[in-house]
């Protein structure tokens, strides 16, 4: 029997070594899978890659992984806003190095791993200091810079409703970059509000097939 369902986030989160690259879904709060950061920080695990849209908010979340001093590498599109302090001070101190990447550019690429391609051409960051270094090409015309995929060890996803063989269901906003890192990702793990019983999930409302999926904790709460 398939039951990708576990006990507790403690337990999703054993296996995240030291030096893993972690995709965690979210856009600023919206979707961020904070009891499984929280896991992630009691666990231990140190010298993290961690690819998300921005470097954290507030004291809380993956603002709270860098504050622990656990994160060595942040992929990001956006680092900094008025609450991003703890990413502040561990950027200006040396301690935390940063790979911007436009938003367009982090979706394309996470997607790109996802669907198993070898690289994309995008015209986003031609002729800027993004594309130092990069192979371009003139295509139909219009310059393009040669981007390669973004792959992970893990993915911290946070959906509302997932089944046991880890089909999701994902509550408005909160969809954001989740389904996505769920592909790319050689470890998917999802926080849910509920595990639902097998077939009680509408399949025309599940964004994110069980495939994707290795692990579900149900978390309770609104997501």
């Amino acid at each position: 029997m398939i039951d990708k369902s576990l006990a507790s986030c403690r337990d999703a989160v054993a296996d995240i070594h030291d030096g893993a690259t972690v995709m965690i879904g979210g856009f600023g709060t919206a979707g961020m899978p904070d009891e499984l950061i929280d896991a992630l920080i009691d666990q231990g695990a140190r010298e993290l890659t961690i690819v998300n849209n921005n470097a954290g908010n507030g004291d809380t979340g993956l603002a709270a992984l860098i504050a622990k001093k656990r994160v060595r590498k942040v992929v990001c599109s956006f680092p900094r806003q008025s609450d991003s302090h703890h990413f502040d001070a561990a950027f200006h101190a040396g301690e935390i190095e940063l790979e911007l990447v436009p938003q367009g550019n982090l979706a394309a690429r996470i997607q790109a791993a996802g669907a198993g391609l070898g690289a994309i051409f995008t015209p986003t960051g031609f002729g800027t200091e993004l594309a130092a270094g990069k192979e371009t090409r003139e295509i139909d015309g219009r310059h393009y810079v040669l981007e390669y995929p973004i792959r992970a060890d893990f993915a911290l996803v946070k959906a509302w409703q997932g089944d046991r063989w880890g089909n999701l269901v994902y509550r408005k906003a909160a969809r954001n970059f989740g389904p996505i890192m769920a592909m790319a990702a050689a470890t998917t793990i999802v926080q849910v509000a509920e595990v639902v019983a097998l077939g009680g999930l509408d399949p025309e409302h599940v964004v994110t097939p069980g495939i994707f999926v290795q692990r579900v904790v149900a978390v309770g709460g609104v997501h």
